[in-house]
């Protein structure tokens, strides 16, 4: 089966009132639904049964997870969650039609999620196969509200998910929706086609230096964007593949008192490495927040969400028109229950694959936050400083540094960074592109039979382990490189808790000893060359 495609068996009429749906599709393996619903970077391969991202559909223990940045293997408690939730489902579809127990289920799983979150219950939630689903999302919901077809000023436009530079100008940004219609990859969206502009954060011809103007940047864009007479979507970043957040707080409080009720602003937020408080704020000044479920919090790849304020979602029912496009990109499902007019124009399209990397989801985050603030921070702090000191140590691997403007003292437990940027150096010098790529894959399975070294070479050689993909980075006058990412996401604190404060210290340096161990292997591949990187599914971030 595709994994682009969510209409797992529809039927032209069905014994349960004219649903489209029959409790049958519910009986799909389970792997196969949480493969579906989704764009084909879901598809597993044929042969080693893995995603774009190198992910397998059912958990994977022996893997050990430092791509949250990227995307994880699920794991076991978030496998056996998605089981129990289509199990509970099945049986309330014996009472009710398919689509009614869906959509109730959906509304309980947002106030499950502002729940985890400790939002206010006046946030409304919108569901979507991927961030990259929610950035449409939310140029739909932003033209509804401003009135006019906005231009999408994009901060951290070289740090975000390569689909963004289509969203943001309203084309498809795949060559299949979600809902399994085939489109043109980079057409127009009826209805939402519109203009961008791109801010990237990194230093022109700087490679891993984040630009110290990035304030004046973004506020030059949006004036002179305002003075040709176009409103403004303005998504700023929080946080970006290499860990950076911009623009600062005092260059949004300007924009806000210079162009009130010209400029809507959306967070991309969709690494989730940001605190609680922080995105409250971001509600509370009427932005909207895009999130996932499947990056810090190691969901399964694929489950998005967009957070709308309760201010601007009033204003959504009374639109008088929508965007046809949009129709492709949700089901009546995706919207929370009380925009009842919005919803009336969308089919009861129940998505199986994304409610279960959902349920998947929460299982991860409601376990992240059970576990005590204080050792959150505490742990999270120790592995930065950790993974600092080793990479400082490898005369192979070079640290790509934090910007400071990530380092504000309301951060709790992400005041520390949780994404690690490192290049690969031979001879004092960065590696090619190709060969970083080629270490990405190898670092993600088992070559020691490929070797002759000692039994402690062939240990490393075999420990199969997933760091987020490489991240293409331009040089002024010089070869562009690519930096890998170690990442640390929420199921590393999650599985070292424990209210032994021995046993805790054991897994904290447990997990100390993996990053070493990859580390290790790391520079093993890099004295090996590339003979040891067989060619693997995967995609490259740019």
């Amino acid at each position: 089966m595709s994994g682009g495609a969510s209409r797992l068996s529809e039927s032209e009429s069905a014994s349960d009132g004219g649903s489209r749906y029959r409790l049958r599709d519910l009986f799909t393996p389970l792997e196969t639904l949480l493969a579906s619903g989704g764009d084909p970077r879901l598809t597993l391969d044929a042969g080693d049964r893995v995603n774009a991202y190198g992910c397998a559909a059912s958990p994977e223990p022996e893997v050990w997870e430092f791509a949250s940045s990227t995307a994880s293997t699920i794991s076991q408690a978030a496998y056996d969650r998605a089981a129990l939730a289509r199990e509970e489902l099945m049986h309330k579809c014996l009472f009710d039609e398919v689509e009614v127990a869906f959509d109730a289920r959906c509304e309980d799983m947002r106030e499950e999620l502002r729940g985890h979150l400790q939002l206010s219950a006046r946030v409304d939630v919108v569901f979507s196969p991927s961030g990259t689903d929610s950035q449409l999302h939310a140029l739909f919901l932003a033209r509804t509200m401003l009135g006019a077809p906005p231009v999408t000023i994009v901060v951290g436009a070289d740090q975000t998910g390569s689909g963004t530079a289509h969203t943001a100008r309203g084309h498809h940004f795949s060559a299949m929706t979600a809902s399994g219609l085939a489109v043109r990859k980079d057409r127009p969206v009826a209805g939402l086609a519109g203009a961008s502009l791109a801010v990237p954060l990194r230093e022109a011809g700087a490679g891993t230096a984040m630009r110290a103007d990035a304030d004046e940047a973004v506020l030059h864009a949006v004036e002179a964007t305002i003075a040709q007479g176009a409103p403004v979507l303005l998504q700023i970043m929080d946080c970006s593949k290499l860990g950076w957040r911009a623009p600062s707080a005092a260059c949004l409080d300007e924009i806000a008192r210079r162009w009130p009720r010209q400029v809507q602003v959306v967070v991309d937020a969709c690494q989730a490495r940001l605190d609680r408080r922080r995105l409250r704020s971001y509600l509370d000044r009427g932005y909207m927040v895009l999130i996932t479920g499947s990056k810090f919090f190691g969901g399964p790849a694929f489950s998005g969400a967009l957070l709308v304020p309760k201010g601007l979602s009033r204003s959504l029912d009374r639109a008088e028109g929508i965007a046809p496009g949009i129709l492709d990109y949700a089901g009546r499902c995706d919207w929370p229950m009380a925009w009842t007019a919005l919803r009336s124009r969308f089919e009861r399209r129940p998505n199986f694959g994304q409610w279960l990397r959902w349920e998947a989801a929460l299982a991860e985050i409601g376990s992240y936050y059970a576990v005590p603030a204080d050792f959150r921070a505490g742990m999270l702090a120790e592995l930065a400083a950790g993974i600092d000191s080793m990479i400082a140590l490898s005369a192979s691997l070079r640290r790509v540094p934090a910007a400071s403007i990530m380092a504000d003292t309301d951060d709790e437990e992400f005041a520390q960074p949780t994404i690690f940027p490192f290049a690969l150096l031979r001879d004092g010098k960065p590696v090619t592109i190709a060969e970083t790529a080629a270490v990405h894959r190898a670092l993600a399975r088992d070559f020691s039979e490929e070797i002759s070294g000692s039994a402690a070479d062939r240990d490393v050689a075999a420990q199969r382990c997933l760091v987020g993909q490489p991240v293409r980075l331009e040089r002024q006058d010089e070869t562009p490189q690519a930096v890998l990412r170690l990442c640390v996401g929420a199921r590393l604190v999650t599985e070292a808790w424990s209210a032994d404060r021995a046993a805790a210290r054991r897994n904290v340096q447990l997990v100390l000893d993996r990053i070493a161990h990859v580390l290790v292997k790391t520079e093993l591949l890099l004295a090996r060359g590339t003979s040891a990187a067989a060619p693997v599914k995967t995609a490259f971030e740019v």
